[in-house]
């Protein structure tokens, strides 16, 4: 009974790469308790786990939390190779790794596009996954501007690593959203210079091999403009909607309409526009308008068709807050909630999670006898 009540406890201590019990992921090979000592057979994943000393320390806290638990001893060793791959098949719950986030799957994706560069697309990505996960949201965000990765420095997690286990890829969790960049592959200030079919391979990669699990929603941050990338995620994700970000400045309109006519080319639909930079609130209350006026509803109109309107979902202000946040990887809705820019990104995550998944086109596996 001691040992069921010790396995019992151990099932409350999660891996926190792969977010899920020890015991339900076969971490633990054994219990034996003799007198007031637990013997636990601890199994990591792979040799150096970063998660290693994590692990062992609540491993020992559950089991110490015991009654009639004095000491414990723990016995760290690693998954063998059959064990990895058995394990990388139950995560996967036996479906190939192509399906992740295949036309079958639940997982919402939102592409986050933009015409040019500049206009706060990856520092709003980020802070839109931060805010998604803190609604209680399963979330992931894929970096796919290869060339100008930005995502891991504006989330904090700049050189930090993925884990391998087996052929899986476990994506770096920042702030409760798993991630993945082409940033965490290569040395620091290396530039990236790939043509269209390396281009095409990385992008398919993130989206077999990195194993994010169970999302809600998976976020996309494109590169600028009509390039390789938005074709590769047109055709890979046909199925994605697509946020287009734009500046008030009618130069940055007229451009950010060209990048969401490209994704409706691949079957994508575009859910919304928003207007970043669209003001710089004043201690008075006033709004000092830096990029003008309009923009966003200019490439809403245009983008509005009878059968599919488009709308503005937010306007998110010129904010001091955002761009230190940006600069030290401690995004605003964190930092600092009430700051303007913050709470307009707050309300946009609330309204695209209201949103939910959706079934439309999708087998439910069920079956009529």
């Amino acid at each position: 009974m001691t040992e069921q009540a010790v396995l019992l406890a151990l099932s409350r201590v999660i891996d926190p790469e792969l977010r899920r019990p020890i015991t339900e992921l076969d971490m633990v090979g054994g219990v034996r308790v003799e007198g007031g000592t637990a013997h636990i057979d601890l199994k990591l994943t792979i040799v150096g786990c970063p998660a290693a000393d994590t692990i062992e320390r609540d491993v020992r806290l559950a089991a110490t939390s015991t009654p009639g638990i004095d000491s414990v001893v723990v016995d760290v060793g690693v998954m063998t190779r059959e064990e990895r791959d058995a394990l990388t098949l139950k995560l996967r719950g036996g479906r190939p790794k192509s399906s992740q986030f295949g036309p079958e799957s639940l997982t919402r994706i939102i592409a986050v596009t933009s015409g040019k560069g500049g206009v706060g697309k990856s520092t709003l990505t980020a802070n839109l996954g931060v805010a998604l996960a803190a609604t209680g949201l399963r979330v992931g965000i894929l970096d796919a501007d290869v060339f100008g990765f930005s995502i891991p420095g504006v989330l904090g997690i700049a050189g930090a690593k993925p884990t391998q286990v087996g052929e899986m890829i476990l994506p770096p969790v920042a702030h409760g959203v798993k991630v993945i960049s082409i940033g965490m592959f290569v040395e620091e200030n290396t530039a990236v210079s790939w043509r269209g079919p390396m281009l095409h391979r990385t992008i398919q990669q993130f989206l077999t091999d990195v194993f994010f699990g169970d999302l809600d929603i998976l976020l996309l941050d494109l590169p600028p403009g009509t390039g390789d990338v938005a074709i590769t995620i047109g055709q890979l994700l046909p199925q994605a909607e697509v946020l287009v970000v734009t500046t008030p400045q009618q130069a940055a309109a007229g451009v950010a309409e060209r990048s969401a006519l490209v994704a409706r080319q691949t079957g994508q639909r575009v859910i919304g526009v928003i207007e970043n930079m669209a003001g710089l609130v004043q201690p008075d209350g006033s709004i000092l308008e830096l990029f003008g006026t309009g923009g966003g509803m200019d490439v809403a109109a245009r983008l509005s068709t009878p059968e599919e309107p488009v709308a503005v979902l937010a306007s998110i202000p010129l904010s001091v807050a955002l761009r230190v946040g940006g600069d030290s990887g401690s995004p605003v809705v964190l930092a600092d909630p009430q700051d303007p820019a913050a709470v307009a990104i707050s309300a946009l995550a609330a309204q695209l999670a209201r949103g939910g998944r959706g079934l439309a086109g999708r087998k439910l596996g069920l079956s009529v006898n």
